[in-house]
């Protein structure tokens, strides 16, 4: 995937030709416009919404966020691109542009802090997109994003199946899935030769989900876990770091027979709501030192 991306009218030679697609930052720009209206629709953003937007090219599916939202985020990677959003911000002030890398910026800096993502995600920087904002950004409440549709699968895949993996498990413990659907490849330049999902999803209420000293510890585990899924989690934490100790494998066992689980569980057996129990208990085992 990658920014959204805008043309000249028709006849408008006043400006340089649309910078065609790099493959390096992986941009399809879209630019079906019925398309575009739907997933600004499905975004939601409302006149006190701060939007992130990553990828935003020749400023397409900016210009309507700027017409529903109290201020815009705009980050583009690809220079080419920044005389038109540069123009589009002295038009509009609550455009703010941030010319680079999103994943190399300090998020967690912008003034004021965005309280929705919406954007048109390149595959190659989506999960570290996804995954950073979710745990960097507390005051985003919403995201609305463009993915290749194996990755939309992914983020909200159920336990024991291929695509559950630990980005399943993170993205799961902090939000809940609210809408999903197919983009055809027809409405981006170039066409992709995978399929897309427009994904929106919501933070979870404080109540159901960990605080963020509790999700380092938990995506620590999961992380650790899958890096080494076709193991069991006794091989593949025992001798782990968690909760300031070394756990061993009886620790591992102890945690999964306290859940009543078998000492041959593997990562991909555990549901979201179950890793942060599996996390705290490990926690209290090491903390109360060597298994029996």
């Amino acid at each position: 995937m990658g920014a959204a991306g805008g043309r000249p009218g028709a006849g408008d030679r006043s400006r340089p030709p649309r910078p065609h697609a790099l493959k390096r930052y992986g941009q399809n720009h879209l630019v079906d416009k019925n398309v575009l209206r739907a997933i600004v629709d499905q975004a939601d953003a409302g006149s006190e919404d701060v939007v992130l937007e990553v990828g935003a090219a020749g400023g397409l599916l900016t210009r309507p966020l700027l017409e529903r939202a109290r201020l815009v985020h705009a980050f583009e990677i690809d220079r080419r691109w920044l005389p038109r959003l540069q123009e589009l911000s002295v038009a509009d002030p609550r455009l703010v542009l941030h010319a680079g890398d999103a994943l190399k910026a300090d998020l967690g800096a912008l003034d004021p802090p965005p309280t929705a993502v919406v954007a048109n995600l390149a595959y190659n920087i989506a999960i570290p997109l996804i995954m950073t904002t979710i745990a960097a950004l507390p005051s985003v409440r919403r995201w609305s994003v463009m993915v290749q549709r194996e990755l939309g699968e992914r983020l909200f895949a159920a336990p024991s199946t291929k695509a559950y993996s630990a980005v399943s498990v993170l993205t799961q413990l902090a939000c809940r899935l609210e809408k999903s659907r197919p983009v055809a490849a027809s409405a981006f330049r170039p066409q992709p030769r995978v399929e897309s999902s427009f994904i929106s999803f919501v933070r979870r209420d404080d109540d159901d989900a960990p605080g963020p000293e509790e999700y380092t510890a938990v995506s620590h585990l999961v992380r650790l876990a899958f890096g080494q899924r076709r193991k069991t989690l006794v091989n593949s934490l025992g001798g782990a770091a968690h909760a300031g100790a070394i756990l061993s494998r009886d620790d591992v066992r102890a945690g999964l027979r306290a859940l009543e689980l078998s000492e041959a569980a593997r990562p991909e057996e555990l549901a979201p709501p179950l890793w942060r129990t599996f996390a705290a208990g490990l926690g209290r085992v090491a903390a109360e030192g060597p298994a029996a």
